[in-house]
């Protein structure tokens, strides 16, 4: 690239800079894991929506504090502007005549985003951005977007490729709209106002040390679509000073997919690893793909995020409540950086059972820090599949999780001494009950009592700031 060498300058004097610094950004120490403000952090996430930046101020606001007092501090939000609400508005300004003019931008749209990150930042919500979604340009939605040529008067279909209606499943990739740049079908008309909608799109969020950058939602496309915004957006970033994180969501529900490999294969581009997919997966086979995943980045680590966990009883995929939970916890004992339940009905969005559990994830990190565990399915014995997950801070801790009822010996025979284990109830996000184990042996783990629940059974002798954590009962959140 042209000038590369100024661009990795400024990089390299952000790096030193007080901003560098304070940025969401791969953690220096354990590069899978987030760190903001100079600290690790752990990203759990939930909302209402997708692209929250459009609600009314004094719902956002409501919404925002009630996800704050639950401990959420990731939201996903795309730039989708179709009209699932009613209240939506478009970026470009709409004329008297009843058509758009790409030209000119709607200030409203604008003031709802900058309020959304300003709002987002004062709460500490990291938000990955989306920046095109494709169900915004097929069908119902392409009708009326600003972007379909007999919408707005810059251009025509002859000029831009563009015809009316894209009547199909955009998975069918039959849109022209993302193939325009110079290494697909170099359309330079459309891309000129694409551009423009980024680079507006960044004049908001480079003012922000809380933004990561996902370019497409669930995208089975071009490779090269996704690689020329990644490096557009790191581009512009880089010319004002700033470094930002982008990856790509691919659509393939098998991690193991060739599409994945686009991301998995670069991290020179791509600096964190979308992964929420998988989570149309089930049980076992949900797990082995994240470990999968864990394996295939072990020789350069980056963040894997899972901005959408799908799961909700009457979802249209048949997945239930109790999926969309064992996704989630099956995500961070495997090594997740940031997890979210997605929207209703897809996913449980910021509902009670969400709520719950994300307390009971922070009660349980501030015991034992996800980051300081491994995957470690080899320490239980008697296990049937999905009944138990394990993962392991060697010589300190283990973390059992058990979806519902079962019974798994864990192996503690170069562990000495008594062991105590406690137990967190995911029904009501309270620690249940403690007790010790013997080391030295095999030790028989079995859940308190019926549903979910997540062992935490901690080394002879070990400190924490909580000594006692069934003490510990408040539902504070990350800071």
């Amino acid at each position: 690239m042209k000038h590369a060498w100024k661009i990795w300058a400024v990089i390299l004097l952000l790096m030193l800079s007080p901003l560098g610094a304070q940025e969401i950004r791969p953690w220096d120490q354990n590069p899978r894991y987030w760190q903001y403000r100079g600290q690790p952090v752990l990203l759990l996430g939930a909302s209402d929506d997708d692209n929250l930046f459009q609600w009314p101020d004094h719902q956002l606001k409501q919404h925002l504090d009630q996800l704050a007092q639950a401990g959420v501090n990731y939201v996903r939000n795309t730039m989708s502007d179709r009209r699932d609400r009613g209240w939506e508005v478009y970026p470009f300004r709409k004329l008297p005549r009843g058509k758009y003019d790409l030209e000119q931008f709607n200030p409203e749209y604008w003031r709802r985003l900058e309020r959304f990150l300003l709002w987002t930042q004062q709460r500490r919500i990291v938000v990955q951005i989306e920046i095109w979604d494709r169900f915004d340009y097929s069908r119902k939605p392409w009708i009326v977007h600003p972007y379909n040529p007999a919408n707005n008067i810059n251009y025509t279909s002859a000029q831009s490729g563009l015809v009316l209606r894209y009547p199909k499943h955009p998975g069918a990739n039959e849109q022209p709209f993302f193939f325009t740049t110079a290494q697909q079908q170099n359309n330079r008309i459309v891309l000129r106002y694409q551009q423009r909608f980024v680079d507006r799109l960044l004049d908001h969020t480079l003012k922000y040390d809380h933004v990561l950058y996902c370019v497409d939602n669930e995208t089975s496309g071009d490779p090269r679509w996704g690689e020329y915004w990644a490096q557009y957006v790191r581009h512009r970033a880089a010319q004002r000073g700033r470094r930002v994180y982008v990856t790509q969501m691919w659509d393939a529900w098998d991690l193991r997919h060739p599409q994945h490999r686009n991301t998995l294969d670069h991290p020179e581009l791509y600096a964190f690893v979308e992964v929420s997919q998988n989570n149309h997966q089930r049980g076992q086979t949900h797990w082995d793909r994240l470990l999968w995943v864990r394996q295939y980045l072990a020789s350069r680590p980056r963040p894997t995020n899972s901005v959408k966990i799908y799961g909700a009883d009457g979802n249209k995929f048949g997945h239930t409540n109790r999926d969309a939970v064992e996704r989630f916890w099956r995500l961070l004992l495997a090594g997740a950086a940031a997890v979210r339940f997605h929207r209703p009905p897809a996913g449980l969005g910021a509902s009670q059972l969400a709520r719950i559990n994300i307390q009971a994830a922070r009660k349980v990190h501030r015991l034992v820090p996800f980051w300081n565990l491994r995957p470690a399915l080899q320490l239980l014995k008697q296990r049937e599949p999905n009944e138990a997950y394990a993962a392991a801070w060697p010589g300190k801790a283990v973390v059992i999780y058990f979806p519902q009822a079962g019974e798994v010996l864990l192996d503690l025979r170069h562990a000495q001494g008594k062991w105590k284990i406690f137990w967190m109830d995911l029904s009501r996000s309270r620690w249940a009950k403690e007790a010790s184990l013997k080391g030295g042996e095999w030790a028989r783990l079995a859940p308190p009592g019926p549903g979910g629940f997540v062992a935490v059974v901690a080394a002879p002798l070990r400190t924490s700031k909580r000594s006692d954590p069934t003490d510990d009962d408040a539902s504070e959140a990350e800071r």
